[in-house]
């Protein structure tokens, strides 16, 4: 299994959809701040809007997808046409907002993905910047056609096929070449970078080797110069907080998934002792290696 998609797996991600919007005219979508564990989308079929967070707006059309890795409130309006009334009607996956006699501009599918692993799932969004917005390429946009045709059956199944189908546009999103992605150059998850994704899977693959900026230079074929530039433009993270986030992800995996000791873990990814694994961990999540695992135990039998 290649980097990224091991990264993904281990976060346990799964997408749901809040609401569908067809909407006409004007409006105004408030979106407060996500709860923990949750990222926000959104994805724009037909139409276009505007997708405001903080001091950052950005407009989308039809084939754009956003996602706010941060989970940040933000706003999603539409400044043209009249004000009309919407209704909001009650799905078998979901919930429709229509507006009520009239055709709509917009489709606008609003969502969030949550990760049953708190560990690998923020650890993989939080070195993402607040906003990224990708435009889907011809494959993802196979996928969004699957899914209006799915929408319209919102039959048995629909909920699961839709979040597998938002599963699949995630990744394709994450795994996006810099320059399809929207005023967003800099993603580390994204490994379409020929050069410096060589050197991005060799931590994922062999996370307990010792991952010199030397090393990581040779992995990528470049001078030592070269790829400390080009790592920092393209990924927007230093190859120090890359190595510490993806050995973090891994060993919180480990714990929740294994009964290996939490001294083979800190040795299977790079720490000479448990000690300084265990203040490596619990700065990067906010508790113990111990604890953790205590309460991964707990979520698996649903405490």
């Amino acid at each position: 299994m290649d980097g990224l998609s091991r990264l993904v797996r281990m976060a346990r991600l799964e997408g749901e959809v809040d609401v569908r919007c067809l909407i006409a005219g004007r409006f105004t979508l408030e979106n407060g701040a996500a709860g923990p564990g949750r990222v926000p989308f959104h994805l724009v079929l037909e139409g276009h809007c505007t997708l405001t967070a903080g001091a950052t707006s950005t407009e989308m059309g039809p084939g754009d997808m956003a996602l706010l890795p941060h989970g940040d409130a933000h706003q999603v309006t539409a400044k043209a046409g009249p004000w009309c009334p919407v209704a909001d009607e009650p799905g078998t996956a979901f919930t429709t907002r229509r507006t009520i006699g009239g055709k709509p501009d917009l489709d606008l599918f609003c969502g969030h993905y949550h990760f049953r692993h708190p560990g690998t799932g923020s650890l993989l969004f939080t070195l993402m910047p607040p906003l990224v917005q990708v435009p889907l390429d011809a494959g993802a946009l196979a996928l969004a056609d699957i899914l209006r045709d799915e929408t319209r059956f919102d039959g048995p199944g629909t909920g699961a096929i839709v979040a597998a189908l938002f599963d699949a546009l995630l990744t394709m999103a994450l795994r996006s070449r810099p320059e399809r992605r929207l005023d967003t150059p800099a993603l580390w998850t994204a490994m379409g970078d020929d050069l410096l994704g060589r050197a991005i899977a060799g931590i994922v693959d062999r996370p307990g080797e010792a991952w010199t900026i030397d090393r990581l230079a040779a992995a990528a074929r470049m001078s030592r110069a070269t790829f400390v530039r080009r790592f920092a433009a393209r990924t927007g993270t230093t190859p120090a907080s890359l190595l510490t986030a993806v050995r973090m992800m891994i060993a919180a995996d480990l714990l929740a998934s294994t009964e290996h000791s939490v001294t083979r873990i800190a040795k299977d990814v790079g720490y000479r002792s448990p000690s300084a694994f265990g203040r490596a961990f619990h700065e990067a999540l906010g508790t113990t290696p111990n604890s953790y695992r205590k309460a991964a135990g707990l979520r698996r039998q649903g405490g």
